[in-house]
């Protein structure tokens, strides 16, 4: 996994769901101000819905502390459209099935499921400044709690 205070290749495009509306940006567009981005494996699971209700509810505190926030799962656009209107979902949803975003930060990790192992994203969030330098990680996050890890990581950043 990359370290704090490393930068990321930001040159790579992913399909986002904003405000109802799907489009195309290159990473770095969405690094405007310093920025969250938090992993998670599919929508309409248990952890993953914990995670992002945990988001969702304290969505406001980000955006009034100056911060992007985003959530990124190898779901489509319109799995996430659809999961945005249900969960209540205000902020940046990505779609990323090649794990751009995962090579990106090293932190994609060997897994294994009924038997089979295969390789996939780490469940885990990243405080990323404008200019793609890691500020804080969270290699495991606590579903129910991530919101709160992140404020208190946020908070120390001072």
């Amino acid at each position: 996994m990359i370290e704090t205070g490393k930068k990321i290749d930001t040159k790579f495009s992913l399909n986002i769901i904003q405000n109802g509306e799907e489009k195309v940006v290159e990473f770095s567009e969405l690094l405007s101000r310093p920025t969250v981005v938090s992993v998670y494996m599919r929508n309409n699971t248990g952890g993953c819905d914990k995670q992002n209700t945990s988001l969702s509810e304290h969505q406001e505190w980000f955006d009034e502390m100056g911060y992007n926030l985003i959530a990124v799962s190898k779901d489509t656009c319109g799995s996430h459209k659809n999961y945005a209107e249900k969960m209540g979902i205000n902020y940046v949803l990505a779609s990323d099935p090649d794990y751009l975003f995962s090579k990106a930060t090293d932190s994609v990790v060997e897994k294994k499921m009924y038997g089979k192992t295969f390789d996939a994203p780490s469940r885990s969030a990243f405080v990323i400044d404008t200019d793609g330098t890691v500020l804080g990680i969270v290699e495991k996050i606590d579903t129910k709690a991530h919101a709160e890890e992140l404020k208190t990581m946020i908070s120390a950043l001072g």
